[in-house]
């Protein structure tokens, strides 16, 4: 009968223990000090004119993107002011016709971002699937 197992011979384990403290930082040495790193920025807020600016850009017919670009904000900041706001927000789903377009311009080879972009959609591989069309990997 084996008492000691596999733990009987420990010099496997001191030899382990000894190259894991050779890693180490000498302990008689100062620390070395923290990386300074930038404190994160607090996200620009809209004044209230701006707010408004923006809802009437929205209702006049500039996209979430459009708007978060020229406010230089996110889009979701952008969909969150609207949302705060009560201000109703439009799909710009594609037409029948554009859906043909992205399916006609996806079998020429072009990527779905591609297609979106040209359409001024963020993706169109839903609409694509509805009508059976399979997608590419796009890992390759």
């Amino acid at each position: 009968m084996d008492l000691g197992g596999r733990y009987y011979n420990t010099k496997p384990q001191i030899e382990v223990l000894e190259n894991l403290l050779r890693k180490l930082p000498d302990p008689t040495k100062p620390a070395v000090p923290p990386i300074e790193r930038p404190k994160p920025r607090r996200a620009r807020q809209l004044d209230a004119d701006q707010v408004q600016e923006l809802i009437a850009g929205y209702q006049a017919g500039a996209t979430v993107y459009e708007l978060g670009d020229r406010f230089g904000i996110e889009r979701r900041p952008v969909s969150n002011i609207l949302k705060r706001h009560d201000v109703p927000m439009h799909r710009r789903g594609l037409s029948p016709e554009q859906v043909d377009d992205a399916i006609h311009l996806y079998s020429l080879g072009w990527t779905l971002a591609r297609v979106g972009e040209h359409l001024g959609v963020d993706h169109t591989t839903a609409k694509l699937r509805e009508r059976g069309i399979p997608t590419r990997d796009t890992h390759g």
